[in-house]
Parts: C-alpha cells; structure tokens; sequence
C-alpha cells in the first residue's frame, strides 16, 4: 500500500504540473528576446562595474560574480545583449518532437525522448521536478552539437595571490553525440552502438611532456541510471585504467577542476537532486570573439588569437558580459560522501546552457569555487563555426576562493565533424594513441 501511495505521488508529481507545450512555448524558448531584451536600472552597455558601484548592481549578478568584483578581483565591462540564435535543425527537433518526454517515476527516468529540446515550456515554480526538466534540458540540449573539438585548448594554473604560473597544459579536447543527433551525418544515431551510448568526450594531453600522451575518455549512456564509463590513459605506464567513480570529482591533472565540472556540470541528472530556484536576469559572459582584446601567445599558424586574461592573478577573462534571461538551478549531490555540498547554475534560457556561471560550495555549505565559461557568437568566431547556431565555449574561468588559486582555459573551439570520428571514443584508440 505504501508502495502504491509513494509510486502515485511520483506520478504526481510527473504528470500534475504537465502541459501540453505548443509551437508558441518553442519560440519563447528558442527566442526569449522576442519582445525586447532585458534591462536594469543604470545598467548600461559600455560600463564597467567595479568594487565601487557592484552594490547597485547585486541584483543582475551571480553571487560569485558579485564576490569577484566586490573583493577588487575583477572589473566587468557591461555589452550589450544579443540574439544567440540556436541551431535550426535543432529547433526543428524540438517541434517534431514536442511532447513525446515524459518524465519517469525516479529522479533520472525520462521516457519518450527523440530529439531537441525535451522540455520547452518556461518552468513553473508550482513544479516539484522543474529543475530536473531544465536539467533534462541541458543533457540533451545542443552543447557542442553532434560534434566538435577544442582543439586545442590551453589551461593555466595560478596562484591567485602572486599571479605566479605554475603550468600551462596543451590539450585537445573531443565531443560526440552518439544519438538524438539532429544534423550531423549520421542522423539520428551512430551505428554500431552496442552499449547504447548517448555521448562521449575523449581528452589528449599535447603538452607538457611529463605529461604529454595522458589520456581520458567519458563514455555515458542513454540511461541515465547507468554509471558513466570512464578510462584513463598514462602514457609513461602504457596502460588503460578504468576510473573508479569518485575520482570524477578528484582535481583533474592537479587542476581546480573536477571532470565533474567539465562544460558547467557533466554527470548523470541521476546523480543530483534538481531545484528550479527561479527566473530573473543576469550577467553573463557572452561576446562576439573577433571584437575582444585577444592574445597571439600561443602562436598559431593560422592566425587565430585567443582571449585574453587579467584581474587579480590574471585569473579572469577580457570578455564583455551581457544581461540574459536566466534560470537559477540548484543541484544537491544525491550521495552524501560528495566533496561538494550544492552547485548553483545561472542556466542561460536561450541556450540551455549550465556554464555561464556557476557557484560551487564545499561539504560545510561555504563558497568554495566561482566557476564562469565565457561563449562567442558563433558567426563572430572561426568560418568553420559560422552559422552553426552553437554559443562556442571561448574561455574559462575557475576561481578556488578558498585558497586562492586558479585554473584557466583558452579555447580554440570548432564544429567540425571530421575532428570527431566514432572510432575516436573507444578504448582501443586509446591504446594506439603514443
């Protein structure tokens, strides 16, 4: 009976605050700017905000970002907000296939799902499981889009106070949608696919040389209740080694990263509880690329420049930020052993994105990290990424407040499909990999 009462609540909770979403709610997903872009009182594009005024601007910021700035870390210069318009075949997927996810009875079930966005309605705070819908929304929302590389990538350790680098890594970074493809050949799966695969990432480290050859590799299912596979690969040891699950949130090659924290959040829905805090508007860091001040340093041959670092340590982005339309999301770790208490994410509405900031708190409930993913503009960046209607993750930031000290990255981003072979995320390739 008891059983039967818990199961009919879930269901409840599934089915009660379910709506049948129309062509209209696409479009205001697709285009929350279709009346007007947001404003604040005094917030101007061309400003700066500093230690100085940020007090007047707490209500459009993200707490860490607040933080940033009000301890003198970081000055923030204000653009103007623009369409990031996504990828057609993408909203196309999310028409042809409105209405067909549902949610299952456990956090992480999710049934009927083919293609886009699977959860298009704007989120009501009445919903017990709108913050596992929005995350829904970003497992399957357009990321990096079928396929793409950062190749490469450049990460850099500071320590915050004396602004010393203590390493730079090169490394080549790969992504690829298995299924619920929506443009790339093959669509809508790649085949074979024995274990059901939904995406992968595969990471090679260039350099430096102690640790050049390292490799890792992301395997995660289409069930979401199935444990992701992950692989390491070192190359001085010449082996393959299964990772067990914690290490996903130990520091990643001694960084201030969890590869839990890869592209914002990249763990199972499953392995959260989702809260939907709320809508409100904030800045975020989004910017055309070919208008920042940007870096030569690492000496490209095609020319391409980077974005460049400054602030307290030079531990943050030359980028403009912009006021966007935002969904608050609270994640609360399902285990109880997890390093991290919470992570609130300020989910850009028109993305779907869970990287444009991110606050990051420990065991004892205290900010730990402020972790912020600057995007392009696709059609502002590489010709390769022209049209592609994908926000090209640009640069990193990760601040550990607590014993300051940082982690950067430099993105060279690009959507090409020929950089992502299927053969590519298999741990066969891993071993042919010296």
């Amino acid at each position: 009976m008891i059983r039967k009462l818990t199961l009919a609540l879930a269901l409840a909770g599934t089915f009660g605050f379910a709506h049948a979403a129309t062509e209209a709610d696409v479009d205001a997903s697709f285009n929350p700017y279709k009346i007007g872009f947001p404003s604040a009182p005094g917030l101007t594009p061309g400003m700066v905000l500093t230690k100085a005024n940020v007090d007047s601007f707490k209500e459009v910021l993200a707490v860490g970002t607040y933080k940033m700035i009000k301890d003198g870390y970081y000055e923030l210069k204000v653009g103007a907000t623009t369409q990031f318009e996504m990828n057609k075949a993408y909203v196309e997927a999310t028409k042809k296939n409105l209405n067909t996810a549902k949610l299952g009875p456990n956090n992480g079930d999710i049934t009927g799902f083919v293609a886009g966005r699977p959860f298009p309605e704007e989120p009501d705070a009445k919903d017990p499981r709108a913050g596992e819908k929005l995350a829904w929304n970003y497992k399957y929302g357009v990321n990096w889009g079928d396929n793409a590389a950062i190749y490469p990538f450049f990460w850099k350790y500071r320590n915050m106070e004396s602004g010393q680098l203590e390493r730079t890594i090169k490394m080549n970074f790969h992504f690829l949608n298995f299924k619920h493809r929506v443009q790339d050949a093959p669509v809508p799966e790649v085949t074979p696919n024995p274990s059901d695969l939904f995406r992968a990432i595969y990471v090679k480290v260039l350099e430096p040389q102690d640790l050049k050859n390292t490799q890792l590799l992301i395997q995660r299912y289409d069930d979401d209740q199935k444990l992701d596979d992950a692989y390491l690969y070192l190359g001085f040891q010449r082996r393959v080694r299964r990772l067990a699950t914690g290490q996903t949130t130990d520091a990643f090659l001694g960084s201030d990263l969890m590869i839990e924290d890869f592209e914002g959040y990249n763990g199972r829905v499953s392995d959260m509880k989702w809260a939907y805090k709320g809508t409100k508007n904030v800045l975020l860091p989004m910017w055309n690329h070919n208008d920042l001040k940007l870096t030569d340093e690492f000496g490209d041959s095609d020319g391409y420049k980077y974005v460049s670092f400054g602030g307290k340590g030079e531990c943050f982005f030359d980028g403009s930020w912009q006021l966007r339309k935002v969904y608050v999301v609270e994640a609360t770790p399902v285990n109880a052993n997890h390093p991290v208490s919470k992570r609130v994410f300020y989910m850009d509405a028109q993305l779907g994105n869970l990287n444009g900031a991110v606050e990051i708190y420990d065991r004892k409930g205290e900010l730990w990290k402020v972790w912020t993913v600057g995007k392009s503009h696709p059609d502002h960046h590489l010709p390769v990424n022209k049209g592609s209607g994908i926000g090209i993750d640009d640069a990193f930031s990760m601040v550990d407040v607590q014993s300051k000290h940082c982690t950067t990255g430099q993105f060279k981003g690009q959507v090409d499909a020929k950089l992502n072979p299927a053969s590519m995320f298999q741990v066969q390739y891993m071993r042919g990999g010296d």
